[in-house]
């Protein structure tokens, strides 16, 4: 079941009396249920194309069929509307509230879906202990360590039971035993079902997905499947191996 479908998605900025085409004619087909890395230099329009499937910017050409809707002309409003049911956002910096608690910020997207306060906090409690965290649901960011933030970011974003996780370089602020375990989560969230973008510059990162797409100049430059992507339980163990 294809999830995702642009055809000849294009982004035009106009800066004053420059014109930048981030991107240009992209197409890409994404099926529910993979695990898709996006790379590239900076400028090569990997993070425009993630604004744009993530329904926080429209195309200024082209079309972008998401879940079987044509979200490319919507307004704010219903953009906004489609990213709170259909897409959970992993960002580098976590983008927590810090004077919440981790329970009140990964039921933050209940608040806009509509749930009543009882249900909310079993939905958040819930999905805290799918990604380990039941026991810290009280905590607020400063108490937690980095990788703990980052949980709770992916528990926020998996909450609403969303189409797409899309993370936007997701272990760019944590250190290597850390990205390792984020790592492992998504290959976890993964194994259930989910379909994860991911947009990395980081070559080791992107090398956990099964398929790599790499975008150069706001084209794609090359889309194949990874035949063998990383298992991060493999690398943990090589890293505790050198660590002893």
């Amino acid at each position: 079941m294809v999830i995702i479908k642009t055809e000849n998605i294009a982004k035009r900025y106009i800066m004053g009396t420059e014109i930048i085409d981030a991107l240009k004619t992209v197409s890409i087909t994404i099926e529910k249920g993979e695990y898709v890395a996006f790379m590239g230099p900076s400028g090569s329009g990997k993070s425009t194309l993630m604004n744009i499937i993530g329904c926080l910017d429209s195309p200024t050409g082209g079309t972008y069929i998401l879940n079987g809707k044509d979200v490319s002309h919507m307004s704010e409003n219903e953009l906004a509307e489609v990213r709170n049911k259909e897409i959970g956002f992993v960002f580098q910096t976590f983008n927590l509230l810090p004077r919440q608690s981790s329970l009140e910020n990964v039921a933050l997207p209940l608040i806009y879906a509509g749930f009543g306060k009882a249900e909310r906090t079993e939905k958040a409690q819930k999905v805290l202990e799918s990604v380990g965290l039941g026991e810290r649901s009280l905590h607020k960011p400063n108490e937690l360590s980095g990788g703990q933030r980052q949980r709770v970011a992916v528990a926020r974003a998996l909450v609403n039971n969303p189409s797409i996780l899309l993370a936007d370089e997701p272990t760019g602020n944590l250190d290597t035993k850390t990205s390792y375990e984020i790592m492992q989560l998504f290959n976890e969230i993964h194994a259930k079902g989910n379909t994860i973008i991911m947009v990395t510059h980081e070559e080791d990162i992107a090398n956990y997905a099964h398929r790599v797409v790499r975008l150069r100049d706001g084209l794609i430059e090359s889309d194949v499947i990874n035949p063998h992507p990383t298992d991060p339980m493999e690398m943990a163990k090589k890293l505790a191996e050198k660590t002893k």
